[in-house]
């Protein structure tokens, strides 16, 4: 077993069994949409805090696209300061037609990233934590486990991709809210932007990583 029943403590139903030192890898962009499920947001301070608990988890990587946005750059300084090492990367933007309209969209993602950073620690860690439910780190997760790493993926009831849920061997998934209750604060009303100024983000080629 992976878990610890735990009762009242600290308002946690579970506690993670950590088998030797530990990466945790936190896919924000993937973190932040669980908002839309949980009704609530997840604190990143807060989050950090929880996990550094465990005295098995030596670092904690966050990944999170770098734009001109001027909210976007206080939250990364502010991570850095909280004690992440924060993984960024510039983001582009993409426009396209919908309904005789330009529009754009954001995207970024860190798979390649986070898959590399994986196995240029391999030797390093024991277990790896991923906070993300995107399917398209499977292989990367059949590829730990064939290393016999302990993996541990924490998502968000409704964010958890078929490719994941249907492993079974070697890996264990928990929802955040039965893990880490602590960090969710009240979900703070989404600004809904006029058709036609929605951004859509693609990560550029070869980012900077940031300590």
């Amino acid at each position: 077993m992976w878990i610890n029943k735990i009762i009242k403590r600290d308002g946690r139903e579970v506690e993670l069994k950590l088998r030797g030192k530990a990466l945790v890898l936190v896919d924000w962009a993937n973190v932040y949409r669980w908002r839309d499920s949980l009704k609530k947001e997840v604190d990143a301070k807060l989050l950090y805090k929880s996990l550094k608990k465990y005295g098995e988890i030596k670092e904690i990587h966050l990944y999170h696209g770098e734009d001109d946005n001027e909210k976007s750059k206080l939250f990364l300084i502010e991570m850095r300061e909280v004690g992440y090492k924060v993984i960024s990367k510039p983001v582009k933007y993409v426009r396209f037609i919908m309904n005789g309209k330009e529009v754009s969209q954001r995207k970024c993602d860190f798979d390649l990233e986070i898959g590399l950073d994986c196995f240029e620690n391999i030797d390093k860690y024991d277990s790896f934590v991923i906070l993300s439910g995107d399917g398209d780190y499977a292989t990367l997760y059949e590829r730990l486990i064939g290393h016999k790493k302990q993996v541990i993926v924490v998502y968000a009831s409704a964010h958890l991709g078929r490719e994941i849920w249907q492993m079974k061997k070697g890996i264990f998934k928990i929802e955040i809210d039965r893990l880490l209750p602590e960090c969710l604060i009240k979900n703070v009303p989404r600004v809904v932007k006029p058709r036609g100024e929605i951004e859509v983000t693609l990560a550029k080629k070869g980012g900077k990583v940031n300590g």
